[in-house]
């Protein structure tokens, strides 16, 4: 298995559960998946949630403890209940076919395996969409993956781009800091803010949309982007200071000293923080071959298995692209992988 995130260590606890000998492979240089990269500010009452990993109940903290340690020490408990073997920091470079199964290698050690399981999710590979004269920006830019935390931006005019719920949630950290006259918020699209109260049954609603994506082979797509944002009580304070009304198109290119629109009008900024999301990071498994024609890699019904190649499991990626949903891949993945053993 490649990855010790959510996703990963719930994988482990059902193939430990299943009687399947496994090691995991993680990048990172201790327990925590992508939390441990997240910004200091970042407290655990600012976070959307954290399910709870499979029979083991997340400990309560204090609100103002930093999400980038209380979610870290959760996972470091839960890898000890484990019997896997967690092998890092390891890099896995290339997953190619064997004679027997898979080469799974970091350029220097090699594992071979019959069945894979991938967690790797998305940290690893933020996306910045390309624009003209982003080369010659004169100020900073940033991206959701580098956000050093709010204290960072005060005396600065601050471009937030993006439409999802992290571009909202920099808006309303940054409103007293940068102040609500010096942040831009742009997006591509309107936003689409939502008021109704978010139920079990609107959540699967959501990822049965994006299920039905990675079923057709199509790239998947975020869960927020069918959901929509829901406003916090902690973003109250900028919708009241009007940020939230500030929503700009998408400008047609960067100059050294702000950023220009079409219709030439232009807006003076030194820092752009780009809030537009993340890929998955699934550059390892080229040599497999897995993508469809349609850009994306083809999941079968129980969303973890991949058509093309059943003995592959994808966790993290798609409607599992989330601590609820990676818990739940976790245990079908398991399942796809003893079906694989047979």
């Amino acid at each position: 298995m490649i990855g010790a995130g959510q996703a990963g260590l719930s994988a482990a606890h059902h193939l430990q559960r299943l009687g399947i000998d496994h090691v995991v492979l993680d990048a990172n240089p201790g327990p925590g998946g992508a939390w441990q990269h997240r910004w200091d500010a970042l407290t655990m009452a600012d976070v959307h949630g954290v399910a709870d990993l499979p029979n083991a109940p997340r400990p309560s903290a204090p609100d103002p403890v930093r999400a980038n340690v209380a979610v870290p020490a959760y996972f470091a408990a839960y890898e000890q209940t484990l019997a896997s073997e967690v092998i890092r920091p390891v890099d896995v470079r290339r997953v190619c076919p064997s004679e027997d199964g898979f080469d799974v290698t970091d350029g220097s050690q090699h594992w071979q395996t019959r069945t894979l399981v991938n967690a790797t999710g998305t940290w690893t590979r933020p996306f910045v969409p390309h624009c003209p004269g982003m080369e010659t920006f004169a100020g900073r830019q940033l991206h959701t993956a580098g956000f050093p935390g709010p204290s960072y931006f005060a005396g600065h005019r601050v471009a937030v781009v993006g439409g999802g719920a992290s571009a909202v949630q920099f808006l309303g950290q940054l409103v007293d800091v940068a102040g609500p006259e010096n942040l831009v918020w742009v997006t591509r699209t309107p936003p689409d803010f939502r008021t109704e109260t978010f139920t079990r049954e609107l959540g699967a609603a959501a990822v049965a949309q994006v299920s039905e994506r990675v079923r057709q082979g199509l790239p998947p797509r975020s869960v927020v982007s069918v959901t929509g944002l829901h406003l916090r009580p902690q973003e109250e304070r900028a919708r009241q200071l009007g940020v939230y009304d500030r929503r700009l198109p998408m400008f047609s290119r960067i100059e050294p000293d702000g950023l220009r629109w079409h219709s030439g009008r232009f807006e003076a900024v030194d820092v752009i923080l780009w809030a537009t999301g993340f890929r998955p990071a699934i550059e390892h498994l080229a040599p497999l071959k897995l993508r469809s024609p349609h850009g994306g890699i083809q999941l079968a019904d129980d969303e973890t298995t991949v058509v093309s190649d059943p003995r592959i499991q994808l966790v993290g990626y798609g409607p599992s692209a989330s601590t609820i949903g990676a818990n739940r891949a976790g245990r079908r993945a398991a399942l796809g992988v003893r079906r694989s053993l047979g």
